[in-house]
């Protein structure tokens, strides 16, 4: 009975001082000292340690003292001190806070007060000041490190007692953190983490790569090898919730190793955002955001013949048609970079150009005046031709299509009017207009096509060739690639959006697979292959190995935290109208022949009968007219010889 006294006794004692030590912080940890009182805090810590370095001299022998000498030094040296804190301003910080910055400029005002005093030690003065500055050496000395010492000292006793006391107030679990990389972008993140009032952090150590500084001690936390921290036992022993990245200049294959890894132990793995992106260069631990699973698909940086590209859009007239699509948005910005003479953007979808117009204001305003945004739209053959007249381009890059594929299954006469007839316009205005070069954005799903959308594309793209074979004025260039990361409609946002509502994520086959590359990735390459093509060519993408989107969906699962069919569930729908299993990037019919640049290789493709073709799009112009979908499409298959349908309502026309 006696123990279970004491033990309540204890435990009423310590949530008595658990609440007290929440209500003083709760009431105070909005104020904050004075510069003011902190001056006079270290002016009196000053004085007192004068008197104390005086004593240490003396081996504490008070009656070796002159009192009434011993008050004029310890004045003298408070007013110098006191002058050196106050011209460098080693009073203004916040304690609390305290941090190296703080603490450099203490180290700063004492050494100045320090070496005023030394100096006016060897100077002559008059009789009423001849004994004030007439300080043993030795004194100024002892002084200068008792000052130095404990007024640093002061400083991270504070900030180590109000970090403590926030500690003890936290009701919520502690987050333990790993952080990969000790270098100065991970000491500022485990500094910050410290700092965090809202949430308490607990840092398990870091993880370098370095074998010199494995297993030393940095900023009091243990530095680990990556096979010492990131392994199941460790993780589970330490009880670690997240793995913070905080290298700047990570290999892409090393950072996908470290995600991949750090997912496999059901770890919340976060990023340290570039130097460049902090604000006012100033890091907030709110900047460290959540790994995305566009940063598990990316790949190494392509490099780019700028010479060649520079020379091909340099002082050039650039119209850019889809201007405020995906891809469109993002070769009007890598266009800007190549000094082109003037960029004109061309798109019906008006608040989507008002944004890039104004983020191109926003973050290049130099570029801004040789810029131009029109909506139009791309099949209104007096309002394209009179774009072409009046600013006489001399680089198209035709990025206007549409591409969802159910839709444009549901209504053929969009696909058609704008994949085909849009881009046919485009080209005959090229050719008679004089544009030296026309670049055609062209997809994977033109290949064998299984669907409107794509067969749509391949006639584009049949066109496209012809025109390029029939004369030598302008040079046709087509690109073909798969989907992007993060364009609009593209998978990756939508299974984002069903994971904030719960789930349940949907997807259409369990086998059901695709190519992906980054949205910058894709235009970096239609620009160079834009700028190598002597006309009539299909560039085709490396992209890379094709990947499984159920996959993708159970990695976006773990990044977001979640568990599979606990939190959250994969439900399969059947395949769409017109989808594909598999995307591939060339014909039956077709080969490749490599270029100089390793990811661009050219479609050597089945030579097309131009007056056929001339005469099938005629009548399928008049089928459009007549808006009649299963003659449009039986046209179509009639051009497009390799095109059958699947899981469609027109497969009953193969």
């Amino acid at each position: 009975m006696y123990i279970c006294d004491i033990f309540v006794t204890h435990s009423l004692t310590h949530l008595d001082s658990h609440v007290m030590v929440k209500q003083l912080l709760s009431k105070y940890s909005g104020k904050f000292l004075s510069r003011w009182a902190v001056l006079a805090i270290d002016a009196l810590l000053t004085a007192v340690l004068f008197h104390l370095a005086v004593l240490i001299r003396y081996n504490f022998d008070a009656s070796a003292i002159d009192l009434a000498m011993l008050n004029e030094h310890i004045a003298a040296s408070t007013v110098i001190y006191l002058m050196a804190f106050f011209l460098l301003g080693s009073h203004r910080g916040i304690i609390r806070r305290t941090g190296i910055t703080d603490a450099y400029l203490v180290v700063k005002a004492t050494t100045l007060g320090f070496s005023g005093l030394f100096v006016l030690t060897f100077l002559r003065f008059d009789s009423s000041l001849a004994h004030m500055f007439d300080i043993p050496r030795s004194v100024l000395l002892i002084h200068f490190l008792l000052t130095l010492v404990v007024l640093l000292g002061f400083r991270f006793m504070v900030k180590s007692t109000f970090q403590l006391a926030l500690r003890q107030s936290a009701t919520q679990r502690r987050t333990r953190v790993l952080i990969f990389g000790s270098g100065s972008a991970g000491e500022i993140t485990c500094q910050s983490l410290k700092r965090e009032i809202s949430i308490m952090y607990d840092i398990v150590g870091f993880i370098d790569d370095n074998p010199t500084k494995q297993g030393k001690i940095q900023d009091g936390v243990q530095v680990y090898s990556r096979e010492k921290a990131l392994n199941k036992d460790f993780v589970n022993e330490k009880r670690v919730h997240q793995l913070i990245i905080a290298v700047q200049h990570l290999p892409m294959t090393v950072r996908r190793q470290l995600i991949e890894t750090g997912m496999e132990l059901n770890l919340k793995v976060k990023v340290v955002p570039p130097t460049s992106q902090w604000i006012q260069g100033q890091f907030s631990i709110k900047q460290i955001k959540e790994v995305r699973i566009e940063e598990l698909l990316e790949r190494e940086s392509i490099k780019l013949n700028s010479k060649n590209v520079s020379r091909e859009l340099q002082d050039k007239v650039v119209l850019v048609t889809g201007a405020a699509g995906s891809i469109g948005s993002e070769i009007m910005r890598q266009v800007l970079y190549y000094s082109p003479k003037h960029v004109i953007g061309v798109d019906q979808a008006e608040s989507a150009l008002y944004d890039l117009e104004m983020e191109l204001l926003h973050n290049r305003p130099n570029h801004h005046q040789n810029t131009t945004f029109v909506v139009g739209d791309v099949t209104h053959v007096k309002r394209m031709d009179t774009l072409f007249r009046d600013n006489k381009p001399d680089v198209v890059f035709h990025a206007a299509a549409y591409k969802h594929v159910p839709l444009m299954e549901a209504h053929p006469y969009e696909a058609i009017s704008v994949n085909v007839f849009a881009t046919k316009l485009i080209a005959d205005l090229s050719v008679e207009h004089g544009v030296k070069k026309m670049v055609m954005v062209s997809t994977d799903k033109a290949v064998n096509p299984t669907n409107v959308m794509g067969a749509s594309k391949r006639v584009a793209e049949m066109y496209v060739q012809t025109v390029a074979n029939q004369q030598n004025t302008t040079q046709f260039v087509t690109t073909r690639f798969g989907n992007v990361l993060g364009s609009n409609g593209s998978v990756i946002p939508l299974f984002r959006k069903q994971i904030e509502q719960g789930g349940p994520i949907t997807i259409t086959h369990p086998d059901i697979n695709r190519y992906f590359m980054t949205i910058p990735e894709a235009c970096n390459l239609v620009l160079e292959a834009g700028a190598m093509g002597q006309g009539g060519e299909i560039y085709v993408f490396d992209m890379g190995e094709s990947i499984k989107i159920v996959d993708l969906a159970k990695n976006m699962i773990r990044l977001s935290g979640l568990t599979l069919n606990k939190d959250i569930e994969i439900k399969f729908t059947g395949l769409r109208p017109g989808e594909k299993l598999y995307e591939e990037l060339l014909a039956n019919t077709e080969d490749t022949c490599k270029t100089h640049h390793e990811k661009i290789m050219i479609a050597r493709n089945s030579n097309i009968d131009a007056e056929k073709l001339t005469y099938l799009l005629e009548v399928l112009k008049d089928a459009l007219k007549a808006q009649h979908p299963e003659e449009m499409v039986r046209l179509m298959k009639q051009i497009v010889t390799e095109y059958k349908s699947n899981n469609s309502v027109f497969s009953q026309l193969d």
